[in-house]
């Protein structure tokens, strides 16, 4: 019994329950302000209305992933869900992390149960993905409804929206336990904003300078535009493989980091 609580295997399984617990209180407390979770869903249809709509009627078409000239609503569109995706997780890794952690306590009585540091990392991850896919899953159904799936590949979107949202709600969740005052959070929108707007989520990124095209594509966001969109138009190739390495590390990277700060936190 012994060497069988000591394997890894057990070891996850028993983890991913325990964080489980966390993600079920969660869902608890968001019966009653499920209209805040609905409130994330429409910015990017908003965006996709007024700009891909109002704005592609005057533009037409623009390159896609593979070169070939796709209409503005379909350039537009998984961009805006890899950025609603980012938005979810950001928003619930971030801002109700650290009322959780500095304000309500809620981490602070949860280690008197039998979760550790370790749980509230995964468990608190696990409920920004779930929220991050409902966004992605609703964004989908507007996009069917508007005739923007051409590719038996954008099945495929969903998963790699929750792959994004994984990447920045483990490393918004890092950094917000380095953060101490709200006013810290303006860095994070300092961030979030010029990746939002800049990377290749309206235009090409052709438009810019070959330098400053570099840049933006080692950005986080940019991989997950990139992926998603060359997803909804079959644009296949082996590029995105590196979208999915760099938002899987990244997201392992932000986890390990979280659960250490979580740990250093609550049991100094």
């Amino acid at each position: 019994m012994t060497a069988l609580r000591l394997t890894p295997g057990f070891a996850l399984g028993m983890g991913s329950r325990r964080s489980a617990r966390l993600v079920e209180r969660n869902i608890y407390v968001y019966r009653h302000q499920w209209m805040m979770l609905l409130s994330g869903f429409f910015e990017p249809l908003f965006y996709l209305v007024g700009i891909g709509f109002g704005l592609g009627a005057l533009v037409g078409t623009v390159p896609g992933p593979d070169g070939q000239p796709i209409p503005y609503q379909l350039f537009v569109a998984p961009a805006l869900l890899a950025s609603s995706a980012m938005n979810g997780a950001i928003a619930e890794s971030t801002f109700n992390f650290f009322f959780k952690l500095n304000y309500s306590k809620t981490f602070a009585a949860i280690l008197s149960t039998p979760l550790s540091p370790g749980d509230i990392a995964l468990g608190e991850l696990t409920w920004a993905l779930i929220r991050g896919g409902l966004y992605a899953i609703g964004f989908m159904g507007v996009m069917l409804v508007l005739g923007l799936f051409v590719s038996p590949w954008v099945i495929f979107a969903v998963p790699g929206a929750l792959l994004v949202g994984l990447a920045f709600a483990a490393v918004g969740m890092a950094a917000t336990t380095f953060m101490r005052t709200w006013q810290d959070f303006d860095l994070i929108q300092l961030v979030i904003l010029p990746m939002f707007l800049f990377s290749g989520t309206f235009y090409p990124i052709d438009a810019y300078p070959p330098a400053l095209q570099v840049i933006v594509r080692l950005t986080p966001l940019y991989q997950g535009v990139d992926l998603l969109r060359s997803l909804t138009v079959g644009a296949i190739s082996p590029v995105l493989l590196v979208h999915i390495a760099y938002l899987s590390l990244m997201g392992i990277i932000g986890l390990a980091v979280a659960s250490r700060r979580i740990d250093r936190l609550l049991l100094k």
